[in-house]
């Protein structure tokens, strides 16, 4: 398989590019270098089967491939936020232009959408069925939304052009090659307890969120590929915890003796986020296997060893 992946030197992508290129598949690694990093795909670069294009999904391209991974668009709000307008046109009309090329080249296309598209929910925890409850016009809208007409876009494609689609909804996830200014909050509470600073909890720190490992996400990401099932389809951990909690286990590895202070909520911040994943588990045969005590040493190995890195 010839394999596209837009996104392919950020954080989810370079394990995505690990995982086919260990499987001997060709891989075109497409990314702007916004999130991405040359760094994390550097083991590739020279490799035969590896191709790196500098490239950003909001403009069209053309190219000869048998599937194409769209992961392309800044997934935190630090980063999706410093330009909100920009953000929806990755959303919008990079993934327009990568549904047109699937449709030119008869590409099956895959679309890492997310659990935002739920918005604060309603209904908990959330099934694929639950339409979300999302503030059109609050600051994290230019993701929540763009997901959401990326989402339409892929399933009027498929009506329209018959395009083979697959649709993922990605919950929260970690693991190494997060970045240390990324503002989500497992990377947050590494960098802060690695610093020996508090660990800042927003709001009273029991909102939940479920956390899944990287690798647990890239095989229900390549199962969902591989197989029949369309989706859309959540792909995340069930296991819920509070930010409380994940703060606990993060200074519990790193040092117990660091303080926890609180912060206010940031506006539109969901109270509740977990996956329902019975489809998953159906059609897939997926479900996660690294509990999250186990995948945050990992995590917190690379982040030390990157901040090390940055004080050189």
């Amino acid at each position: 398989m010839r394999n596209l992946i837009t996104g392919g030197a950020g954080f989810l992508g370079s394990h995505l590019v690990d995982r086919l290129m260990q499987a001997g598949e060709e891989v075109i690694c497409l990314d702007n270098y916004f999130t991405g990093r040359k760094a994390n795909i550097r083991n590739w670069i020279g490799h035969p089967n590896f191709e790196l294009i500098r490239h950003d999904v909001t403009e069209p391209i053309k190219l000869e491939v048998d599937r194409i991974w769209h992961l392309a668009c800044p997934a935190s709000p630090i980063h999706y936020q410093f330009n909100p307008i920009k953000t929806a046109k990755t959303s919008f009309l990079g993934t327009y232009n990568m549904l047109g090329l699937a449709r030119r080249v008869g590409a099956r296309f895959l679309l890492a959408s997310t659990s935002e598209v739920y918005g604060d929910p309603e209904v908990h925890p959330q099934p694929e069925s639950y339409r979300g409850c999302v503030n059109t016009t609050g600051i994290r809208s230019c993701y929540d939304e763009g997901k959401r007409i990326a989402e339409t876009l892929c399933f009027d494609y498929q009506r329209m052009h018959e395009t083979e689609i697959r649709v993922m909804r990605i919950f929260n996830t970690y693991g190494p090659r997060m970045l240390p200014d990324d503002g989500r909050v497992v990377s947050n509470f590494i960098v802060q307890a690695l610093r020996g600073k508090p660990l800042t909890l927003y709001g009273d720190g029991n909102q939940t969120r479920s956390f899944c490992y990287v690798d647990d996400l890239v095989e229900g990401m390549i199962r969902l590929m591989n197989g029949d099932k369309i989706g859309p389809i959540n792909i995340g951990n069930p296991n819920e915890f509070t930010i409380r909690q994940l703060a606990e286990l993060v200074r519990d590895q790193i040092n117990p003796n660091l303080e926890l202070i609180n912060k206010p909520l940031p506006q539109d911040d969901p109270l509740q986020r977990q996956p329902m994943i019975e489809l998953a588990r159906q059609e897939l045969g997926w479900e996660p296997k690294i509990p999250l005590a186990e995948g945050l040493q990992p995590t917190i190995d690379w982040f030390r060893k990157a901040l090390a890195k940055k004080a050189e």
